[in-house]
Order: C-alpha cells, then structure tokens, then sequence
C-alpha cells in the first residue's frame, strides 16, 4: 500500500512514542510505589520544672515542652500533656528552663590574648578562620544559641554563619555583618604603622571596609549586601581599642551616616553604630541606625532621642574588667588601657540612665575583646545598673532577637519557634549570676550539653 512520506513518518512517531511512553509510565509508577514515604520529625518532650519563656517577667511551674525537629509545637501544663510510652524525654524536672540566650555584640574570628598591634601583619586570615570555629563552639557551649557578629575580616562572619547552618561545626546562629565601615584613619583602619604596611585582603576594594563620602558609603553598603551580610556595621566616633583617635570624636557625618542607614534599609537589612562619643551617638539615632553599641558618652539628650527613634541601647559594660586587669599582659597598649579607664566607668553610669529612662536595651558584650564563653558574666552589671534579672534576661532573649529581626524564630519559648533551650539548676531571677554556668544547651532539637538532663530512653 503506498502512503505518502510524511503520513508514514506521522503514523511511525505515533507507534513509536507510544511504545516508548508505555514502559516509562510504568517504571515511573513501580518507582514511586518503592519510594518510601518522608519520615516524621524526631519528636522529645521537654520537662521544664521551672519555665521562664520570655514573654513576661514570671515563671511558670511544671511545663513540658514538645518539639518536633528543630521546633517547638507545643508548650502546656504537664497535666495537659500525654507522652506516649517509649518517646524520647529530656527531663529538666528540677532544672529553671530559659530560651537559649542571644548576644548582639560578637567578634568571633578575635582572640583576647593577641592584642600585640603586631599581631595584624604577622597572622594570615586562616588564624581568623581558626579563632571562629573554637569561639563559636565556646559560645554555643555558654548558652547562646544566637549572636550578631557586628566586625571581623571580609567576609568571615558570613562563611561562618554557613558552615555552622550546614551542620558542618558547631555554633550559634549567627547573623553576620562585614568589616565595620570607617573613615579613613578611623576606628576601623589600620593606623600607627609605616605607609608601605598593609594588611588588606583586598586592597583595591579597601578591604569594602574604608569609605569616605557619601558615595563611597553607599557603595560599600551595597558591596556587603552583595556578599551576603545580614547586617550593616559603621563606626560612627573613634574607639578605644584603636591607635590614635579619641572614643568621643565624630568620624562619620551625619550625611553619611543617614546614607548608610538608608542603604541598608532598602537592602532590608538593619544596621548598627559602633558609638561612643555624644554628638556621634545623636548624629546615628538621627539618621535612622538601629542600634548604638556601646553608647558611652551619651546625655540626657541622646537618651530622649533613642526614646523617641525607638533605637536600641547595645552597651558592653563587662569587658571594662577585663581589659583593665588581663589586656595589659597580652600586649594591648596603654594608650588604649588608659582611653578604657576614662571611659569604663562613665559608660556604666550612662547605661544607667538609660536603662531608668526606659530606653530599650538589647545584651552585646564585645565578646573577642574578653574570652568568648565568657559572654554571661555581663549579666551582673546589668541588673547592678538598673535591669531586674527578669529584665536582663529578656534584654538576652526577646528584645534581642527583636533587634537582630529574629523574633519570628528565636528569643521566647513558645508554639513555632526554634527549640533553642538552656537550663541552669537555680533561679536566675534571685540570683542571675547563675547563667555563668548553664548545665544544658538545646539548639533546634539537638543537644549540645547536658551535665543535668535526666534522657530517656
């Protein structure tokens, strides 16, 4: 029988897909009919005997917890709450429970015993990288579950953050901004050595850390975004740990700084002052920054501002100890100890104030400037100047995870969040030096330290 060419060639593809569509079909029903379904997520029952969750100042009494992966589905009266025969339960029966704690003022690539100036030409950034994996485990092991790294080499805070998310090292969740943003020859460069020095890893990006001018602000913002910060840092006035300036001299201005803030905000990030001088501290809260971390040389005007702005108080008011009685013996200069005496004390008074005009307070102690793991001995201070426990413990845990924009996942115990836990085995709302030594760390289900947990089966 004849047939034109082009209606065999139409009756062969027909015959021919639908030989080949028939044994694919059914593979593709035998291969779905093996595929094991997605197994359910491990569920524990947590048994708080005290809880503090952090959605007010009181605890609650005998609670169990139910987490199903990494998060929590259920917080209710033990009475409530049936646990099936055979389930995995972390019994903190006789332990005081509290959500993992957030520090908002971190370097965790730093070390505190490497303050020698000589230490910034002679250690590659593979020593960094080193420093971050143990501070980070340190940390996670002190009871911070979360940190906001607010300084450290491009872009180490941001590599960190993944290998820790990856499950690859242990850590806190860490919400990562670049190298603090200087002027030139400001807190954040590189000063008191021979031009010919340098120590940048990208020299002809400036390190995306010096920037003078409004442009060159934008630019280095948008250049950090790019490179995937979760926050933007500028150094508003000078430092004291940094040759040269003065903690209470304006670097950036106020053009600048509204620049900053402003870029930030479109990118959707939020953005922190390293701020110690006065004017400088006004100029920040005027310009939109979020927070002011350390806040020194703040008066009665600033403090109605950030009362007005709604701005953050992020102020370290711990590591005054350390830096004048162990820095020294670590090589830090005693142009530096000495900006430190003048500043410790007035910083302490100023928080104060602060704290008693109800400006909100959110925990950050420079940990790297002291020894990381050390982070909860800043509790004392706050609650010596003016914090009740219960509100220090929220300045570490609800107000902080508000201010680094992770209140929908962290920062309270309840229904939806990440189960990030601790527990200590008394009352750290008579005494809240007791955080100094959590005995139990649980972050998004699994856990990292138990000296007190009773685990079954």
């Amino acid at each position: 029988m004849f047939m034109p060419s082009q209606l065999r060639l139409s009756l062969c593809s027909r015959l021919l897909g639908s030989w080949l569509l028939l044994p694919v079909s059914f593979l593709s029903a035998g291969v779905l009919a093996q595929t094991p379904a997605p197994a359910a997520p491990p569920m524990v029952y947590v048994k708080a005997g005290h809880l503090f969750d952090s959605t007010g100042d009181k605890l609650r009494e005998n609670v169990v917890l139910v987490v199903e992966g990494e998060r929590i589905t259920k917080v209710a009266p033990a009475g409530e709450v049936t646990i099936p025969a055979g389930a995995k339960v972390v019994d903190l029966s006789n332990a005081w429970v509290l959500p993992g704690l957030i520090d908002c003022h971190t370097h965790l690539e730093a070390r505190a015993d490497q303050y020698d100036p000589i230490n910034q030409v002679r250690d590659t950034p593979f020593m960094g990288g080193f420093n971050g994996v143990v501070n980070a485990n340190k940390t996670l092991q002190a009871g911070f579950t979360s940190v906001r790294d607010v300084g450290s080499s491009p872009f180490f805070a941001v590599d960190l953050r993944k290998a820790v998310d990856s499950g690859y090292i242990p850590g806190p969740r860490i919400v990562a901004s670049g190298p603090g943003i200087s002027i030139t020859g400001g807190h954040g460069d590189m000063n008191g050595f021979a031009p010919a020095v340098n120590n940048m890893m990208y020299p002809a990006e400036k390190d995306y850390a010096i920037a003078d001018g409004p442009e060159e602000v934008r630019k280095v913002v948008r250049e950090q975004v790019k490179y995937g910060v979760d926050v933007i840092k500028i150094l508003a006035t000078g430092g004291v740990l940094s040759a040269g300036d003065k903690p209470g001299a304006e670097q950036f201005t106020y053009e600048e700084l509204k620049v900053a803030a402003e870029e930030a905000h479109h990118a959707g990030r939020k953005i922190a002052a390293h701020a110690h001088g006065t004017e400088g501290i006004k100029d920040a809260v005027r310009a939109g920054i979020d927070s002011i971390e350390h806040g020194s040389l703040i008066d009665a005007e600033g403090i109605e501002l950030m009362k007005q702005h709604g701005t953050y108080l992020v102020a370290d008011i711990y590591n005054d100890d350390y830096i004048l009685g162990e820095a020294g013996k670590f090589g830090l200069p005693k142009e530096m100890i000495d900006k430190e005496r003048t500043v410790g004390r007035l910083q302490r008074e100023n928080f104060a104030k602060a704290v008693a005009a109800g400006v909100k307070v959110a925990f950050g102690t420079d940990a790297g400037v002291y020894p990381h793991g050390d982070n909860a001995k800043q509790f004392h201070y706050m609650v010596k100047y003016g914090l009740t426990p219960a509100g220090a413990i929220r300045a570490a845990t609800s107000s902080a995870a508000d201010l680094i924009d992770r209140s929908k996942d962290v920062g309270t115990l309840e229904t939806g969040k990440y189960a990030d836990l601790i527990a200590v085995t008394s009352n750290p709302l008579d005494k809240i030096e007791v955080l100094e030594h959590v005995s139990f760390v649980m972050k998004g289900g699994k856990v990292y330290k138990d000296e007190v947990a009773a685990v079954k089966p």
